[in-house]
């Protein structure tokens, strides 16, 4: 039997599972069938590294929820699952065969069910197979039900943010450390790593990095590259802790600096804080969205402005990276206290952004690193 290792306190799960099930008979519904990753841990605790295996959570609209999982994930499951029931497979087993018993035997075979279709582990082959298993199951597509309870954060769930912070800054001085003509992006990125998993990091990262042509796009990885005076270095880290994210992104630039480096940073960082200005509850994300894109127009740092401005992040397992709110000139949403936002800007290269937390009168960053281009 493994030591409890829960990331929560008992109450919170159990918080969780109330909202969950009050919103399933709400929709007349007998129970979900959670295979989202985040939803499994969010909803039970219940979390292993080999998340992409078979495995989800049978909620009923009544009740204590059953985690259905590979045996060999015994030990995980009773270090971090706070709920006891649970039917397990082996690798000799079929599979999808037990998945539609357990269904059955925990709900019934004549039953209104959620399922989250849009959850990657979930295939079509997967979800075919249960509708022909269970003919009597009505199935309705919950993909959203607790993707959006999950917007608004705990304080223990922005506690374990603000950890990742800490790492993400870790990661960002040893970037700069490490950065330098004739380094290669391999090597800055193993610097990187190493600070943020010594920070506190469960996932090395090291996020987004890139250099010469590929810093001026978005989601490089780096490679054996080797840094040349003159270079752009796009860097984000992108650390985590319990897989609560924080991440943030500064410019860095091999020298010799260009004339009109400097400016370019200082128009980005003045045009972020006029927008992040706006942040508070009650005010429409397309307000500070607007501010980012007309700055960076009119200033003519860009001729269009495509990206979106601030993403949910959170309790994130690869390979999802964000939550399901961003930003966007048609976004009708509001910003409401206990969010967690990452935010950026980019143009020419350089990125500027921070990750933050919606207080109840305004916002908070995060992420606290000094706010400037940094040459080396």
């Amino acid at each position: 039997m493994a030591t409890p290792d829960y990331w929560f306190e008992r109450e919170e799960f159990l918080a969780r599972l109330h909202r969950v099930q009050q919103a399933l008979r709400e929709k007349g519904l007998d129970g979900l069938i959670a295979f989202l990753p985040e939803t499994v841990t969010w909803v039970t605790g219940y979390f292993t590294r080999a998340y992409s295996t078979l495995q989800f959570a049978i909620i009923p609209a009544e009740g204590a929820p059953t985690l259905f999982c590979r045996d060999v994930e015994e030990y995980y499951l009773d270090a971090t699952c706070v709920f006891s029931d649970r039917i397990m497979w082996s690798d000799s087993d079929d599979r999808m065969k037990v998945a539609a018993e357990a269904i059955a035997s925990r709900i019934g075979r004549s039953a209104r069910l959620g399922i989250e279709l849009s959850a990657w582990p979930l295939s079509a082959g997967r979800y075919e197979y249960l509708k022909s298993a269970l003919p009597h199951v009505e199935w309705k597509d919950e993909s959203d039900l607790t993707p959006r309870m999950r917007l608004i954060k705990s304080p223990a769930e922005i506690a374990y943010q603000r950890r990742a912070a800490r790492a993400a800054e870790a990661g960002m001085q040893a970037a700069i450390d490490s950065a330098g003509a004739g380094i290669s992006e391999r090597e800055m990125a193993a610097e990187i790593c190493a600070a943020m998993i010594r920070a506190g990091s469960d996932l090395p990262g090291p996020g987004v990095m890139s250099s010469g042509e590929r810093a001026f796009h978005l989601h490089g990885g780096y490679s054996d590259r080797v840094l040349e005076p003159g270079d752009i270095v796009q860097i984000e880290t992108t650390p985590n802790v319990r897989h609560y994210h924080a991440r943030f992104m500064r410019p860095i630039r091999i020298g010799p600096a260009r004339d009109d480096d400097q400016h370019v940073v200082e128009l980005l960082t003045s045009i972020q804080d006029a927008a992040l200005r706006e942040v508070r509850p009650g005010v429409s994300a397309s307000v500070p969205d607007a501010i980012y894109r007309n700055g960076v127009l009119s200033a003519g740092l860009r001729e269009t402005y495509t990206n979106k401005t601030f993403y949910s992040v959170g309790l994130l397992l690869q390979p999802n990276g964000g939550e399901p709110l961003e930003a966007a000139p048609s976004s009708a949403w509001t910003f409401e206290p206990g969010q967690t936002f990452h935010t950026y800007v980019l143009a020419r290269g350089f990125g500027m952004s921070e990750t933050i937390v919606i207080t109840d009168n305004g916002y908070e960053r995060l992420t606290n690193f000094p706010r400037q281009l940094f040459v080396k």
